[in-house]
């Protein structure tokens, strides 16, 4: 798995605009997901599209091409809305994607908007049925008088085509924005979570949910904090753990009582008093809460560091890994301009051995549990070339500058790395940029 660090490849480059002229907000990526096989990867946008990928197969005479993944579907999974009664606009932007587990043929995933979760169907169609008795072959119904004799419908081979359904719409329970949605590992509930309250749906059933968290205070005047993530335990379905804005994670479990707002464990670290400033609840605010594949541990993303804990060990932290420390003395003017709000995601590979998460300036940080190394790496057009192999990247903070090396005070604050998603058993990432989707894998020999 170490060799990830040394040996990762540029792989393709795709919802790339080749001149950022014909770009707007719209088109910038809000979140990443593989699905379980690894076989799709969907993106979502701001403007409130899903655009689904998928891996192609391995040909005999050309075996490097396997990895790439091309368009497979595209559809308006949201549209912009207004509440009326509280005279709000709804964004279309999707903020979440969640895969369920492939039960047949058709794939199934959760997306959601700010107030809607929807259950979308993509399903594959190469035949169409021919010789219907009351329609002609446009599909207008005939006249039953002139139908004179029975045909038997047959069904003719056709274009594959890639149809998108919404199946299901699960709408009107979240007063505050939706941040996270996770799929249970029964497969039948997932929840939903917004600033101050936690949903449970049942994945069959839309005019009914459960509220299983809920931290508003009675007076609004007294809130402290809000919920920033949650998800599901990947393999016991009764327990969950949710993050908050003062750097907290509490894991509950939904069998000591059906509204779980006294937690069994709370994940906190002390703060260091001479670290203390104007900026450090700020910056102590959790954007990103995974569990890693085991089910052992938590990662957790602030804004400056990711944080590995035992679920076992509620006192401090097992790991810490700086990710942006050069970033420290910079804190004033990104307050100033609204960056240091930025909610970056991290991500586990499919061995819970080496995490990952973005930076600034296009970059992506990757550290190494076992071996403790750690590497920065850039995607950008620049290096993009077919099979180009990454070259890490190094920031320095004052003194002399290397050949080799970025100056902390020329990095471009607007290019930001939030999502990113890793294969669940094999090492190819995709890395969203703004409005470009990079996928990088390990170099193949």
């Amino acid at each position: 798995q170490s060799d990830l660090f040394v040996d990762l490849e540029f792989l393709s480059i795709v919802l790339a605009f080749e001149d950022d002229i014909w770009w707007d907000d719209a088109d910038i990526i809000s979140t990443v997901e593989f699905n379980s096989t690894g076989e799709l990867l969907a993106t979502g946008d701001k403007g409130g599209r899903v655009v689904v990928f998928q891996r192609e197969q391995e040909s005999k005479n050309q075996p490097h091409r396997r990895g790439e993944y091309n368009v497979y579907s595209t559809f308006q999974s949201h549209e912009p809305e207004f509440d009326y009664l509280k005279s709000l606009e709804i964004e279309e932007k999707i903020n979440k994607i969640r895969w369920l587990p492939q039960q047949n043929a058709a794939y199934f995933l959760l997306s959601t908007n700010d107030k809607t979760v929807k259950l979308w169907k993509i399903s594959e169609r190469d035949k169409r049925p021919e010789g219907y008795n009351l329609k002609d072959e446009e599909g207008r119904i005939r006249d039953p008088t002139t139908i004179t004799s029975l045909r038997v419908p047959v069904l003719r081979p056709m274009d594959l085509m890639v149809e998108a359904t919404p199946r299901r719409i699960f709408s009107n329970a979240h007063t505050y924005h939706i941040n996270s949605i996770s799929v249970n590992s029964d497969y039948e509930t997932y929840m939903s979570t917004d600033d101050l309250r936690i949903n449970l749906w049942n994945l069959e059933i839309t005019n009914r949910s459960f509220n299983i968290v809920d931290i508003k205070p009675a007076n609004m005047e007294e809130l402290t904090e809000v919920i920033t993530a949650a998800e599901f335990h990947p393999n016991q379905c009764n327990t969950f753990v949710y993050s908050s804005s003062k750097g907290s994670i509490r894991l509950c479990d939904m069998r000591t009582s059906a509204l779980c707002d006294n937690h069994s464990k709370l994940f906190e670290e002390p703060e260091d008093p001479s670290n203390r400033s104007f900026f450090s609840e700020i910056i102590s605010s959790i954007s990103d809460v995974k569990f890693s594949h085991s089910g052992r541990y938590l990662m957790t993303r602030d804004y400056l560091t990711v944080k590995v804990w035992d679920i076992n060990m509620e006192s401090r932290p097992l790991e810490t890994y700086q990710v942006h420390d050069y970033l420290r003395s910079k804190l004033c003017s990104l307050y100033e301009n609204d960056f240091i709000f930025d909610k970056f995601e991290c991500v586990w590979n499919g061995t819970d051995s080496v995490l990952m998460t973005g930076s600034y300036n296009n970059f992506f940080r990757m550290f190494d549990r076992n071996t403790k190394r750690d590497v920065t790496l850039e995607a950008s057009r620049e290096n993009s070339k077919p099979r180009a192999i990454l070259k890490p990247r190094k920031v320095c903070v004052g003194g002399k500058r290397r050949k080799d090396e970025i100056s902390v005070d020329s990095l471009d604050f607007s290019k930001k790395i939030l999502h990113t998603a890793w294969h669940p058993n094999e090492n190819i990432i995709a890395v969203a940029a703004t409005n470009n989707l990079y996928i990088f894998q390990d170099k193949v020999n």
